[in-house]
């Protein structure tokens, strides 16, 4: 399947890395808003202007976007779902109904098919919570992020005026996390299980008090939680806040039995070098998934929820009932 990526990020970056472990897959060129000749490639795919992008129309079975959840895929996706099968990482989890309907609209009136929200949180997370709540019906769900970087939340704050560099760690309140694990059944508020850190390279003469007042007051981001804001230089953030980590996990707790004298706690979890690598392999898997749906007839927007598991595998059903099942 021909394959392109729209953004080459840190993200783009991992999709590039994952279709060339595929395959079953060919990365057919790389699409950015910036000057081509300035884009350098790990292979030897070539580079294109996103203005480009409409004489590829018919060259191009999935379209992968890797733009950040704050501005650019609420935007995007729905505009490139009017020409290609798309697949995003949409992860703002209130406005995922919303950008559902605006992705589904212009994909069912184009005839194509889009995914979105496809990465480990939403994604690999929300169908743990589904399988949990299935299986158990009267069970609670807990999901703990981190510690690690999240590239969606450092991006938010890098489209503050004033910030030129940004990470942006999750960090679980161990508390809360064994309080979950005992399965009790804690009744936690989303300020009693995360804390968040910011560190922040501001530009010379910008107002620090400013920037971080639009940080911890950011509604769907830091608002609801208790949020540290520590100003560096970029130095530092490139001495110590290199890497890309992350992780974290899903607990769901519940019980059976006449008198629900059973209690059972069901725990997935990740630990994750490369939040955009992973996230990268994830979207490239869900690509082939909607895909072999799209060529089935499907058509409109998908999530995580709609994709049957053996579609995600490039293996033949006969060899995953032999060796997976």
């Amino acid at each position: 399947m021909k394959i392109a990526v729209y953004g080459y990020g840190n993200l783009g970056k991992g999709v590039e890395c994952a279709v060339s472990k595929a395959a079953d897959m060919e990365l057919v060129g790389v699409f950015t808003r910036r000057a081509p000749e300035s884009v350098k490639v790990h292979s030897n795919v070539p580079v294109y202007h996103a203005d480009e992008l409409d004489r590829f129309e018919d060259q191009i079975d999935v379209l992968i976007i890797c733009g950040g959840s704050a501005t650019d895929l609420p935007k995007m996706t729905p505009v490139l779902a009017k020409r290609f099968n798309v697949v995003d990482s949409f992860d703002t989890h209130a406005s995922i109904p919303e950008h559902f309907d605006n992705v589904d609209q212009a994909a069912r009136e184009s005839g194509h098919i889009a995914l979105i929200s496809a990465g480990w949180d939403p994604g690999m997370f929300s169908l743990n919570r589904l399988y949990a709540s299935a299986i158990l019906p009267q069970s609670s769900n807990y999901t703990f992020w981190g510690r690690g970087v999240s590239q969606g939340h450092s991006d938010a704050i890098r489209r503050i005026a004033g910030v030129v560099d940004a990470r942006q760690y999750t960090v679980p309140v161990p508390e809360a996390v064994e309080a979950v694990r005992s399965g009790n059944n804690p009744q936690l508020s989303t300020r009693q299980k995360h804390t968040r850190e910011c560190y922040v390279v501001a530009e010379e003469g910008a107002d620090l008090e400013r920037i971080e007042k639009e940080i911890v007051t950011m509604p769907n981001y830091f608002a609801d939680y208790d949020t540290t804001v520590t100003f560096i230089t970029m130095e530092e953030l490139q001495r110590n806040h290199a890497g890309i980590p992350h992780g974290g996990m899903v607990i769901s707790s519940g019980k059976t039995g006449w008198e629900n004298e059973n209690t059972h706690v069901i725990e997935y979890s990740l630990k994750l070098d490369s939040n955009p690598e992973f996230t990268a392999s994830v979207l490239v898997a869900f690509a082939r998934g909607i895909y072999k749906m799209h060529s089935r007839g499907d058509k409109g927007c998908k999530t995580v929820f709609d994709v049957a598991p053996i579609d995600l595998s490039p293996v033949s059903p006969e060899e995953l009932r032999a060796h997976l099942l």
